[in-house]
């Protein structure tokens, strides 16, 4: 387990996630995330939409981070992950990131479930040590794009109760075209390892509210199905216990209209084919979403309420 008292000398010299911007963040330097010391809180709540092993019957403590060290053209998360304002977001010392943990667990949340953490993960970390020196005891799930640091994800062992990750991308054009980040696919894989090792596969109570472990999302996108598959093999090389979240709900976001071939939603056959290519693979376990997911997913972080 991590022991370190405090993780955010690391930001003096930022390599927390593979853009390694190397800037000192303490001192007020910004770079690609947007974000410098503090973290910015854009939302936080209890949410009913994740998986259900997540979402249980009270929700899950959802802490949505502003900022993103990804570019993903059609992010439905985009009014907070690339074009917020100070004014629509709270920068949070670890110190009140941990009082609003120890809040939703008051609230009754199943857990503190982190999204978008990857650029924020030293004051996460932080703030999960302060928590739990309070009495928090639900577990903290790091609910990420999958762009991380695998030497940063060593260093927080035994913080983070849950991966929940998404693998976007197995192929280098779609990563650099769509999200920024034409490495992500030689560096998927590691992170993946990295968190199976630390926490096996998901692993759940008597309710059936995941405790600890691995659950890989996937979000499949227009066109793509070749990109899906290399995907759902790569999950599949690792750990067939893996639980596999198929998601069908893509819906052409943000600036996807910039891009016609992924200006349009996915055709039933698309996400049908990848459904069974997932099934032919052998998954122990396979979550899977009605292909008019899309109309009841997408967030408005202008309202008070983004999921109502």
């Amino acid at each position: 387990m991590a022991t370190r008292k405090k993780f955010s000398h690391f930001l003096t010299s930022c390599t927390c996630c593979p853009r390694h911007c190397g800037i000192d963040r303490l001192a007020g330097e910004i770079s690609y995330c947007h974000t410098g010391a503090q973290a910015l809180v854009a939302h936080s709540g209890l949410h009913h939409g994740e998986e259900p092993p997540l979402s249980g019957t009270r929700g899950s403590g959802t802490i949505f981070f502003a900022g993103c060290n990804l570019r993903c053209v059609f992010c439905q998360n985009w009014q907070i992950s690339q074009r917020f304002t100070p004014a629509s977001v709270r920068g949070m010392t670890p110190s009140a990131l941990a009082d609003e943990m120890l809040r939703l667990q008051e609230a009754g949340a199943h857990n503190i479930n982190f999204v978008s953490p990857s650029h924020v993960i030293w004051q996460m970390a932080d703030a999960i040590l302060l928590a739990r020196k309070k009495g928090l005891a639900i577990p903290v799930v790091y609910n990420s794009g999958g762009y991380d640091e695998v030497a940063v994800l060593r260093e927080i062992r035994g913080l983070v109760d849950i991966f929940l990750p998404d693998i976007k991308y197995m192929e280098t054009e779609p990563a650099r075209r769509y999200s920024g980040a034409a490495d992500y696919p030689e560096v998927i894989p590691g992170v993946l390892r990295e968190m199976f090792d630390q926490t096996g596969p998901l692993q759940t109570d008597e309710e059936g509210v995941a405790v600890k472990g691995l659950l890989v999302r996937h979000l499949v996108l227009p066109g793509l199905t070749e990109n899906s598959r290399k995907c759902l093999e790569a999950v599949a090389e690792i750990s067939l216990q893996i639980p596999v979240s198929l998601m069908s709900q893509y819906s052409p976001q943000h600036n996807a209209h910039r891009f016609p071939e992924i200006d349009r939603t996915l055709r039933p056959e698309e996400y049908h084919e990848l459904v069974d290519h997932a099934i032919s693979l052998g998954f122990e376990t396979l979550f899977t979403q009605d292909i008019s997911s899309r109309d009841h997913y997408l967030p408005d972080f202008d309202r008070e309420e983004p999921f109502i």
